[in-house]
């Protein structure tokens, strides 16, 4: 009887070792849901890597897309655990309506470029357009992407925005209007970090693209909104300086 009793115990007990094995794994294994401005979506792929270096049980689960399109989609509930905008309107609006764990932060500030595959003369800057033909240009949607509106102020700003309306190409964010104006158009307004990107890292300044004085446009000051407390992890890594180094290096400033 005290044998049976014995093992009887020793088998609970290693059941019961089992089972907190299996909870702890579980709780160890787990998806951080980030919704991401599309002006990001080079740079969160070693974003991620660097992330999951300091967090190897933590995988990154990415949405992309227009900063309004995903800020409406927070609104209507769906289960991101942090938010990327490409500015900081977006996820101000959010926090002052009750969303979120804390007010934003900035993470940082994006450029913008004017982008030809197609060798061109940009050492006069804007006078491309008086000199060379263009039939489409790309630009993201304004209403919708911020670099989108900072394209509008751009050439607002130079007194060319009726000149070439009606050769605009709409994007509905920054990833499809860099998609066009790689593909589709003759030229386009695109986010600088675009540029670094594994095929394109050899498309030259001068050439292919030039940047665009910063005084054109109001700052493009991108904000991070840390929504669960699952997403506190990849928030702070975000703001500290390890995933600074991975922005700047794809062409963000700070």
């Amino acid at each position: 009887m005290r044998y049976f009793l014995i093992f009887t115990l020793l088998f609970f007990s290693a059941c019961s070792n089992s089972q907190n094995s299996d909870e702890v794994a579980k709780e160890e294994n787990r998806v951080i849901r980030v919704a991401v401005a599309a002006n990001v979506s080079f740079a969160i792929i070693e974003l991620s890597k660097e992330f999951k270096k300091d967090f190897p049980n933590t995988d990154l689960q990415i949405t992309l897309g227009s900063s309004g399109k995903l800020s409406a989609q927070i609104i209507n509930k769906a289960p991101f655990d942090i938010f990327m905008s490409a500015n900081t309107n977006y996820p101000e609006k959010l926090f002052a309506e009750g969303i979120g764990l804390k007010k934003p932060k900035i993470y940082a500030n994006g450029s913008l470029v004017l982008l030809s595959m197609t060798e061109r003369d940009f050492s006069n800057g804007f006078q491309i357009f008086e000199t060379e033909k263009f039939n489409k240009i790309a630009i993201a949607n304004p209403k919708t992407a911020p670099y989108g509106f900072a394209s509008v102020e751009v050439l607002q700003n130079l007194g060319l925005f009726q000149k070439l309306e009606d050769k605009f190409v709409y994007g509905e964010s920054i990833g499809q209007t860099f998609t066009y104006a790689t593909k589709v158009t003759d030229i386009g307004f695109v986010a600088k970090s675009q540029l670094f990107g594994e095929d394109f890292r050899d498309l030259i300044e001068g050439k292919n693209w030039f940047e665009i004085p910063p005084h054109l446009y109001s700052p493009i000051s991108q904000g991070a909104l840390v929504l669960t407390e699952n997403g506190k992890d990849f928030y702070n890594f975000l703001l500290s300086e390890k995933g600074k180094k991975v922005l700047k290096d794809f062409g963000y400033s700070f």
